[in-house]
């Protein structure tokens, strides 16, 4: 197994893109993460978190105050990446209407 694929399934896994486009906006704390991305459960919010910080693409900042405070942010290689997943998304977004013509050309060309 090429080494790349592993990072790779992480930047572009589907709570990965989604994350890291959000934090290209700004920085978030946990909850306010998980309310943007939308739909991604607090267990896999936090193991997406602690993969992509691991690969060194997010900054986990604790600070050590009470109530326990923690922001995640995009160090300067998960912004790099950031962008290049959210320019594939852009991407796929603008080609839509292409796919679903496709789709329903091979749909149509199948036997039922």
């Amino acid at each position: 197994m090429c080494p790349s694929r592993l990072v790779l399934e992480h930047v572009t896994s589907r709570w990965g893109v989604l994350v890291l486009a959000a934090l290209l906006e700004r920085s978030y704390r946990f909850s306010e993460l998980r309310r943007e991305v939308g739909g991604v459960s607090e267990k896999m919010l936090a193991q997406t978190l602690q993969t992509l910080e691991r690969d060194g693409f997010v900054d986990r900042d604790a600070k050590p105050v009470i109530p326990p405070r923690v922001d995640y942010s995009l160090t300067p290689l998960g912004k790099e990446a950031a962008e290049q997943v959210w320019g594939l998304a852009r991407w796929t977004e603008r080609r839509l209407d292409e796919v679903f013509t496709a789709r329903e050309a091979y749909d149509r060309a199948r036997p039922a």
